[in-house]
């Protein structure tokens, strides 16, 4: 089931990456009135880089995460198998 889970998983993934993407422009218009600085950046200020990408990366867990998860328990709820593991791996 994993092989029928996986493109699934690759589309959803895609589009979680363009809502993210969209969420932290949002947040970062109300930080800043400026484009969020990025590496490619010639010129920046490195508090401005280092907060632009906290903040981008976690949205974008978050929202990768969520999305993820959620496509999984729909997976499960039609075919009756969860897509992965079942808990994590005790140390």
């Amino acid at each position: 089931m994993k092989i029928v889970f996986t493109p699934i998983s690759l589309a959803l993934g895609l589009a979680a990456g363009f809502v993210g993407q969209k969420i932290f422009e949002k947040i970062w218009g109300l930080v800043d009135d400026e484009e969020a600085p990025s590496p490619e950046h010639r010129r920046f200020s490195w508090p401005k880089l280092i907060a632009a990408l906290l903040v981008e990366g976690a949205i974008f867990r978050l929202v990768k995460g969520l999305t993820d998860h959620g496509a999984r328990r729909a997976f499960a709820g039609a075919t009756g198998t969860w897509p992965g593991d079942e808990a994590p791996e005790r140390e």
